[in-house]
């Protein structure tokens, strides 16, 4: 009975990432692949974006740190962290890789810069979200199939 409350506090958590525009349907999409199986399955898959999209977003630090910017690189760099973004669902995160691109097709480097600073922005706050929601999880337990989002 005690984990009740900290059920519906899971559930808030999630409804708000969704409501603030966090993450969109693929979270989801993801949650649903989560089974008896793998109770891991969400929190690998977003533990290995955030690994993997660190070493893109270092590339990007880099390449925008160049000089004459290279648009085509940048935007071939921006290209893989949206895909990546969009896998687990990040979407202010995918967002703002898509102005970022619009940006580096116009060959504006300063709305490359803005962009990139927002978008680094919202990737920690999605990050710092998303392990406050994975560690309630955890301390919750596997969840009943019952209890699950259809």
């Amino acid at each position: 009975m005690e984990r009740n409350p900290m059920r519906r506090q899971l559930a808030s958590l999630r409804k708000s990432l969704f409501d603030q525009g966090y993450l969109d349907e693929q979270f989801m999409e993801l949650e649903q692949l989560q089974d008896d199986a793998n109770p891991n399955f969400v929190e690998e898959v977003v533990t290995l974006y955030y690994r993997d999209s660190a070493r893109l977003i270092l590339n990007l630090d880099h390449a925008l740190e160049r000089r004459p910017l290279d648009f085509s690189k940048l935007d071939g760099l921006m290209h893989q962290f949206k895909g990546s973004s969009s896998s687990i669902g990040a979407k202010k995160v995918k967002a703002e890789s898509t102005l970022f691109r619009e940006y580096c097709k116009y060959g504006n480097a300063e709305g490359c810069m803005r962009t990139f600073q927002q978008l680094k922005k919202e990737y920690a706050t999605l990050r710092k979200k998303l392990e406050t929601y994975f560690q309630l999880a955890r301390q919750i337990g596997p969840m009943e199939s019952a209890n699950r989002p259809k």
